[in-house]
């Protein structure tokens, strides 16, 4: 027990509270749950946040990241810090539109992830669980991360994927989707509409690293009758927000 490095201990004591906690947590039920100062615990709080492991809500109570509670993995290097720097953004952006936001990545076999989301508290609302092997041809995210990969490796995935009708909708031609994943890179965004599910729609923009590179998707989440015009209403929106989250990456628009 000597050998035991207090600060790790101390992290981990936080982190196994928040996954215990039914609910979240204030600061100082947190201090007083640990016996830590206030401070000390303030500091390890700002850390987990920091690597997208926690975060916290409108009220200033803690809890842990529900990607890492339920999902498909506890992230570590650019996944953690991408998830908590866009968590604020999506929490605004959840409130500006009304309907759920989503966060998305490509894993190795250019299947979407999901790896963060904020559900808009409405009695009629779109969900989904975390997960790392949504088809990316038939989503609005996956056909925003995919115009970011160049042409050579569309065609490779076009070519092995197994292109499937969801919905009476979903798209499957594989000359149209090419022809999708252009436009989502030349307008900025893409659209599913119907494709993954009957009655939702959603919206996507792409985050970018410093570079420019597309490393990441975030996405609207809509109940489709309660918006006429996406491309007017949505779009746009989605976009600004989208640029916000590449900003805090280092991004600058040319």
């Amino acid at each position: 027990m000597n050998n035991i490095v207090k600060s790790a201990a101390r992290i981990l004591d936080v982190l196994e509270l928040l996954g215990r906690a039914r609910a979240p947590l204030s600061l100082k039920e947190i201090a007083q749950e640990l016996s830590y100062p206030m401070s000390s615990a303030h500091g390890l709080l700002t850390t987990l946040i920091a690597k997208g492991y926690a975060a916290r809500d409108d009220a200033d109570r803690y809890f842990l990241n529900a990607a890492y509670r339920n999902g498909p993995g506890w992230a570590s290097g650019p996944d953690a810090e991408l998830i908590g720097l866009a968590e604020p953004i999506m929490r605004d952006l959840r409130d500006r539109c009304g309907e759920t936001v989503m966060l998305g990545i490509l894993n190795q076999d250019l299947m979407l992830k999901i790896v963060a989301k904020c559900v808009v508290n409405r009695a009629v609302r779109y969900d989904s669980p975390f997960s790392g092997g949504v088809p990316s041809y038939c989503s609005a995210m996956g056909r925003v991360l995919l115009s970011g990969r160049d042409d050579r490796t569309i065609d490779k995935y076009l070519a092995h994927e197994r292109l499937v009708k969801l919905t009476p909708m979903t798209v499957t031609s594989k000359a149209q989707l090419r022809r999708l994943f252009r436009d989502a890179r030349e307008r900025g965004y893409a659209i599913s509409d119907q494709e993954m599910d009957l009655g939702s729609i959603g919206v996507a923009a792409p985050v970018r690293n410093a570079i420019g590179e597309v490393i990441a998707a975030l996405d609207v989440a809509a109940i489709s009758g309660r918006q006429d015009d996406v491309s007017r209403d949505l779009a746009p929106t989605v976009r600004e927000f989208a640029s916000k989250i590449s900003s805090r990456l280092g991004y600058v628009l040319p």
